[in-house]
């Protein structure tokens, strides 16, 4: 974890208008910057960025934050990977969590190295491009494959020519260390040569835009047919994606991804039209590559061939992505007939057959899920229902978005013809709360809306009332809107504030009784030992309290921020909701 005072520093450090306008070209507009909006279409600027309060906003689609949320959303990355994007700017060390800090020699050797490395394969792709131009054999492979030149320049194809060292006309001392550590040369007996001879060049970029290694087709016939650049201090294959810096455009555009298996296939989709397709870089899709995919949009589809190894891959991408699963996100799966890819598939048959098999010919990951665990299986006895629970059970396990893996486990359920408390039994799990007797049973309407809320919140009460003084930490602001669980903290902590003794169990059930949340109450009495009242907590317990109430606020101000940009977006807001939503975009002092 990131300490809060470094986050602090960071932004004290960076100017919000640099960082913007390094992307998006501001203008000056009274006391702030104006743009049209980076993250959706708009013809005239809504985009409005505050170099007082170090924040930008967008009065069409509601995005806003710091430069930090900035860097996230623009470039697709992490919350620490955009911290330390930051900090590299402004010359500072991110605290790590283990060992010792680096003193500002190291990390400025560190960033020397890297440099010189990003140097060297931007240099490379750029010999790689100037060898195209001047070979016809090349251009004319690329010609067929349907190409045009705007799409060539786009991905910054290139060719590599034959011979052992054709680097060494751009590179001197040949070899030489960055060449080596940048995975561009071999070394084999002593001698040295270039990894990539008379292929087609894939140059494969960081989010950033960095050339940080390369993905290399035969022109001809050859072994192997694909080569890629080895692991790297600038390049892990397991945490990359192929076209996915020229892609951003079109993947905010069209709200959707599409992983594809090969280079050619993103490129050969965005000739046609299809500009979102990205690929990994060699090997299976790993749960990292989840992690970036659904930071970049929440409609992700995967788009295999239909033989077995392309059936392989879409069930390994499967397994990786289920611990990453979130309820607001849509993953499908898409298989093309054996003797397609989707290169061949959208030459054949064009962009618009294209999209109207993957929206509507696709299955959602569900569905997949329980065509592939099925499959072979005889569901009408009673081993095939043992053997369906046997192999889904460990992989449900894995699942933590909660309105998904409830709905799963009762489809499980309605397959076997267990209810759902001998299955919670026979998963080794507690059984749900909301079945009764006529085996009815329903998830409540508060997950779906905010699905880790309620148990925070139930913890937050259940300490308010094991420590009553504790309500002094707790400030909502008016113009939040509560409701469920808020309202029932908001009115016990009133209780308890107006009273000059923190109030007992009995006199805080008699103040709820007859109150929304008499229920609410009861229960959580119910569940502290019996009703009796518990020993004080230690400061520590307290300081968790305290941040608790932090994330109930950040959450329900998020959660009133989306209603509002919502409703701007269908139809516009009057003035008051315009006061509200500057209000819960205002930053925490």
């Amino acid at each position: 974890m990131i300490p809060s005072e470094f986050i602090d520093e960071l932004l004290a450090k960076v100017d919000i208008v640099d960082i913007v306008d390094e992307y998006v070209p501001l203008k000056k507009g009274g006391a702030n910057y104006m743009a049209c909006c980076p993250f959706h279409k708009e013809k005239s600027p809504s985009f409005s960025v505050s170099p007082q309060k170090q924040f930008y906003h967008c009065f069409g689609c509601g995005a806003h934050g710091t430069a930090i949320g900035f860097i996230m959303e623009y470039q697709g990355l992490g919350f620490t990977e955009a911290v330390q994007h930051l900090a590299d700017r402004a010359g500072l060390a991110v605290p790590r969590a283990h060992g010792r800090q680096d003193n500002p020699a190291q990390r400025a050797e560190r960033k020397k190295k890297q440099q010189t490395l990003e140097e060297t394969t931007e240099a490379a792709a750029a010999f790689y491009r100037g060898r195209l131009k001047q070979d016809a054999r090349a251009q004319e492979y690329l010609r067929k494959r349907g190409l045009s030149a705007e799409i060539i320049g786009h991905y910054g194809l290139g060719y590599a020519p034959e011979g052992w060292q054709p680097l060494a006309q751009v590179f001197q001392p040949y070899p030489n260390t960055p060449l080596v550590e940048s995975g561009m040369v071999v070394e084999k007996d002593g001698k040295h040569y270039d990894r990539f001879r008379d292929r087609i060049m894939f140059p494969i970029r960081s989010p950033r835009g960095q050339v940080i290694g390369f993905g290399a087709r035969v022109l001809d016939k050859g072994e192997p047919k694909y080569l890629n650049s080895p692991e790297t201090p600038l390049f892990d294959k397991g945490r990359n994606l192929y076209g996915l810096y020229e892609g951003r455009a079109s993947i905010k555009e069209t709200g959707r991804i599409l992983v594809v298996e090969g280079y050619m296939d993103v490129v050969a989709l965005a000739q046609f039209g299809i500009g979102y397709g990205v690929a990994a870089l060699g090997t299976a899709t790993t749960a990292e590559h989840v992690k970036i995919l659904m930071r970049q949009t929440d409609s992700i589809y995967f788009c295999f061939d239909g033989d077995r190894a392309g059936r392989k891959a879409a069930w390994r991408a499967l397994e990786n992505a289920l611990p990453q699963l979130k309820d607001d996100k849509a993953l499908h799966f898409l298989f093309l007939s054996e003797e397609h890819d989707p290169d061949s598939y959208i030459r054949a048959y064009g962009k618009a057959q294209f999209e109207d098999a993957l929206l509507n010919q696709s299955k959602p990951l569900s569905a997949y899920f329980w065509e592939h665990l099925s499959d072979g299986l005889n569901l009408n006895t009673q081993e095939g229902k043992a053997e369906l629970v046997k192999t889904s059970a460990p992989l449900l396990a894995q699942i933590t978005a909660p309105a998904l893996s409830f709905l799963l486990k009762q489809e499980l359920g309605g397959k076997v013809g267990i209810d759902p408390v001998n299955l919670a039994r026979l998963l080794g799990q507690e059984a749900p709360k909301q079945y009764t007797k006529q085996k009815s049973y329903r998830l409540p309407q508060e997950t779906f809306r905010q699905p880790q809320m309620p148990t925070l919140i139930e913890r937050q009460i259940r300490s308010l009332l094991i420590n009553p003084a504790w309500a002094a930490y707790i400030e909502l602001p008016e113009y939040l809107n509560l409701s469920g669980g808020f309202a029932c903290l908001a009115n016990l902590a009133e209780f308890i504030n107006s009273r000059a003794e923190p109030p007992g169990s009995a006199q805080i059930l008699e103040h709820m009784r007859g109150t929304p949340y008499e229920a609410t109450i009861s229960r959580i009495f119910q569940n502290m030992r019996g009703g009796q009242e518990l020993e004080s907590s230690s400061e520590e317990d307290c300081e968790s309290f305290k941040l608790g109430m932090k994330k109930l606020l950040n959450e329900l101000k998020y959660a009133q921020i989306e209603i509002l940009k919502q409703k701007n977006r269908q139809g516009g807001l009057s003035e008051s909701e315009k006061k509200l939503l500057l209000a819960l975009l205002m930053p925490a002092h």
